[in-house]
């Protein structure tokens, strides 16, 4: 988030790849997931025409330039995971953008956020666009086994 933020901030004049390692090194050398970052940044900035698009599609009441740097771009990073990234899970991409907007944004940014998003998935579920990772999970039949073995039970 606050790579992108930064590459919109000065007009995507800076190099993101540039911005994402130093962000990385500088705070979160720790952090796990750094290509699950790259590829968030690098996918948001290659798909930015059809990402912003869509947002401006869905929120056709706020002009791009009008929404906030911090709703922008966590709205292009959820339209990006919902759009492209077959990977998350729809809702999840909607929850962890509505937590980045609380986080980082204003009063009414998860509403804002949420409305969009919520939005965009919809018309993707009414367009018949289905993603595996919006699949419901086979339930598996668990067996639990007591310590003496005398009785077995389904769940």
């Amino acid at each position: 988030m606050q790579s992108l933020y930064e590459w919109d901030f000065y007009g995507g004049e800076r190099e993101a790849a540039g911005l994402i390692d130093r962000n990385i090194e500088e705070f979160t050398k720790e952090f796990d997931e750094k290509e699950f970052s790259k590829n968030i940044v690098e996918g948001v900035i290659k798909n930015q025409a059809d990402i912003d698009a869509t947002i401006t599609k869905f929120a056709p009441d706020w002009p791009l330039v009008k929404i906030t740097t911090v709703d922008r771009n966590v709205l292009r990073i959820g339209t990006y995971e919902l759009l492209f990234n077959f990977d998350i899970p729809s809702k999840v991409a909607i929850n962890e953008a509505i937590e980045l907007a609380k986080t980082f944004g204003g009063e009414s940014s998860g509403k804002f956020v949420n409305g969009v998003l919520g939005a965009i998935y919809r018309d993707q579920v009414a367009q018949g666009v289905n993603k595996d990772s919006d699949k419901p999970k086979e339930k598996k039949e668990i067996t639990e086994i007591k310590h003496d073995n005398s009785q077995i039970n389904n769940i």
